[in-house]
């Protein structure tokens, strides 16, 4: 009898995407936690990013970030840098996963291309996984924010309850 074994290498990715792609992607360096600080640091390379590569969006200050409520997103710390960076965030209601776009669309598809896949290092998971990232057209991102508008017009219209989501899921405001 044939048995497959599961990998123990393990990566976390954080990224950044807007309705034309990715605005930034890193890794988490192996063995390091995602705490406030981390997550600052991150959000400030992000920061730094737009401000290089969106000058108008900067000057204008019309971009917003939308995270969920992981601990590093909802912490005093975190607060505390985004409103000295003067970045706008959408709140995220609690216990609504199926409402980030990472959750319903990135992720998945991200899984979907590397399921089957084997990797003997952390740098392979990650190359392959940033080749993943790079074949999502404008398109794509295009349509993930008509999904994520309608799910959040639809948690409007059931004034937070229980709904049946695109994926089949159960989500919650």
């Amino acid at each position: 009898m044939a048995r497959q074994v599961k990998s123990n290498l393990k990566s976390m990715i954080i990224t950044f995407f807007d309705i034309k792609g990715i605005v930034h992607k890193e890794f988490v360096p192996t063995g390091r936690t995602v705490n406030s600080g981390f997550y600052c640091e991150v959000l400030w390379r992000m920061h730094e990013k737009v401000r290089r590569q969106c000058p108008q969006l900067w000057q204008e200050q019309t971009w917003l970030l939308h995270h969920d409520n992981a601990p590093s997103h909802t912490s005093v710390l975190t607060h505390q840098f985004l409103e000295k960076n003067k970045i706008a965030v959408i709140p995220h209601p609690p216990y609504s996963p199926y409402l980030a776009p990472c959750d319903f669309f990135l992720f998945p598809k991200m899984k979907l291309k590397l399921k089957g896949c084997w990797f003997d290092t952390i740098e392979e998971i990650q190359a392959e996984s940033y080749s993943v990232l790079d074949t999502l057209t404008e398109k794509d991102f295009q349509e993930a924010f008509q999904k994520w508008r309608r799910r959040w017009d639809r948690c409007l219209h059931v004034g937070g309850n229980y709904f049946e989501g695109d994926s089949g899921r159960w989500a919650l405001w």
